[in-house]
């Protein structure tokens, strides 16, 4: 970890009303993080998205000092600190276009958030007993049929602990999004199972130390639960409620969501119907509705024997994406579900094993391109 850069890092992340977006516009207008600081105010207003204010708060660099001391945190607590443009950030992430600039990751260090599975699973914190029975009978359900997903929620009461939970007790990593600092834990009673989940999985926020309980903080927060996977799911839900704002970011990122019917007119079962019956989510009962939904073949049900070959060895729907790729160099994934009149999770999916392959590399914008076409 080079501190020095991290300091850069860090601070543009804090520059009041930058955002995501528009830190990472900088980055790429002035070429690289550090260089932003040593612009002039002049060229940067300049920059679409960038005023007088934000310019003015970059020249003075005060963001700086603070910046310095959040990096004095990090590495006295041995927490993982990823830039978006790092090789080890989160490649799902990466293609979401207000994904954090920073992650910080605090807990076992093998956990792999490129994983092949990865599922988020939200919900209502007045989760009915309903609710529980079948958010442990999926993650359950997964497991007998040899999945093994890292599984992503955000630590609150009723559905994110319970998931959290039945994923400990599968044997599964389980990762908590907070919407605070690593210096601090929202409820207090969940640090606990924080620390079971630090053991084998990870706690991870995009907010540095100090950083107060604030409702907006969680909602931001939510971004990052939808974007690290294939696949929300939304076991309960009233008809408003932050499960429902993760939803439609999974959506906008072209992720599936998938819901939980519950009986009409219950009020923890009308935000899943209802995202049900504007078709923005699928309607899946079993572990075996994910595979389903998600195109992922259960390892229970047919294992294929290794190969040692020069090259790596594609299945059918991996060559169709190749090849369908190989037209231009590069396809956005939207044009590539059309060539291939694959879904998006089925081609998200066969994507990733193609980047695992060193074949495929993701750019910005969800665009993939033939590695050797990347620039």
């Amino acid at each position: 970890m080079d501190t020095d850069i991290l300091k850069y890092q860090i601070g543009i992340d804090m520059i009041p009303m930058i955002g995501s977006v528009n830190a990472k516009r900088l980055i790429a207008y002035c070429g690289g993080v550090e260089a932003v600081f040593k612009e002039k105010a002049k060229t940067l207003t300049k920059i679409p998205g960038i005023g007088s204010i934000i310019a003015k708060e970059i020249v003075n660099q005060k963001v700086l000092d603070r910046a310095a001391e959040e990096v004095d945190f990090v590495v006295k607590h041995g927490i993982r600190a990823i830039f978006y443009l790092d090789e080890d950030y989160p490649k799902r992430l990466f293609q979401c276009d207000d994904g954090p600039i920073v992650l910080f990751i605090k807990g076992n260090d093998g956990v792999d958030l490129n994983q092949s599975k990865v599922i988020s699973v939200v919900g209502t914190r007045s989760i009915t007993d309903y609710g529980r029975a079948i958010c442990e009978e999926l993650i359950r359900g997964l497991a007998q049929r040899g999945h093994n997903p890292i599984v992503v929620s955000g630590l609150a009461y009723g559905v994110d602990v319970c998931a959290h939970r039945a994923a400990l007790k599968e044997g599964f990593q389980t990762v908590a999004v907070l919407g605070h600092g690593l210096d601090r834990l929202y409820p207090a009673t969940h640090w606990s199972i924080s620390k079971e989940i630090a053991e084998t999985g990870a706690l991870v926020t995009d907010f540095p130390s100090k950083t107060p309980f604030e409702r907006n903080n969680f909602i931001k927060r939510n971004r990052i639960i939808a974007g690290l996977a294939d696949a929300t799911i939304v076991v309960e839900s009233a008809l408003k409620g932050g499960s429902l704002i993760t939803a439609d970011m999974a959506v906008s990122y072209n992720r599936e969501v998938l819901a939980i019917p519950g009986n009409a007119g219950q009020k923890y079962s009308q935000g899943c119907n209802m995202l049900i019956k504007t078709n923005k989510a699928a309607l899946i009962e079993t572990a075996e509705d994910i595979e389903f939904q998600l195109g992922w073949e259960s390892p229970k049900k047919a294992k294929v024997p290794k190969q040692t070959t020069l090259f790596p060895v594609l299945s059918a729907e991996e060559q169709a994406v190749l090849d369908a790729l190989k037209e231009n160099g590069q396809e956005p994934i939207d044009l590539l579900c059309l060539k291939t009149k694959m879904p998006v999770a089925k081609v998200s999916s066969l994507l990733l094993n193609l980047e695992f392959a060193g074949l495929v590399v993701s750019k910005p914008g969800k665009v993939f391109a033939i590695k050797n076409l990347y620039v």
